[in-house]
């Protein structure tokens, strides 16, 4: 694995329970990274583009991944998905579903709006945490980067 910088995942979620239990189960993987969570699109937008609470960061500085619910206050994960997709700067940065909802229909829609993956939050804690496990290793370790 590549542990010459951190990586900072951007985790989407507005759901305390969910994220907490996403952090967890980061906090025990070996590879050096920072996650930032923020509980809603909005705030989603406002990291990305430096603005708002986050006007103090670098907007140069975009995170490796970002893990992101579809139904959040203010702005959608598909709103979201869409601004990220729609804007060349960010196009490039992975955006991956990661819900509990498994419709078809949601599926769908996030793969029209160009969503690099779709994952359903499994219920059980161990699943969970294997399934972040293998996202992370595929995402920021095996998938090649522009």
């Amino acid at each position: 694995m590549n542990n010459q910088e951190p990586f900072t995942i951007l985790l989407v979620e507005d759901n305390i329970d969910h994220a907490e239990m996403v952090i967890r189960n980061l906090e025990d993987f070996p590879l050096a990274h920072t996650v930032v969570h923020v509980e809603d699109g909005e705030a989603a937008l406002d990291y990305l583009y430096a603005r708002g609470p986050f006007s103090h960061r670098d907007p140069s500085l975009l995170p490796h991944l970002m893990l992101m619910d579809l139904r959040m206050p203010k702005v959608s994960g598909l709103e979201v998905l869409a601004q990220v997709k729609g804007d060349d700067r960010l196009r490039a940065l992975p955006v991956v579903i990661l819900t509990t909802s498994d419709a078809e229909a949601d599926v769908a829609q996030a793969y029209a709006s160009h969503a690099n993956s779709y994952l359903t939050k499994p219920a059980d804690f161990a699943e969970l945490g294997q399934m972040l496990k293998d996202l992370v290793v595929y995402w920021l370790n095996w998938n090649r980067k522009i």
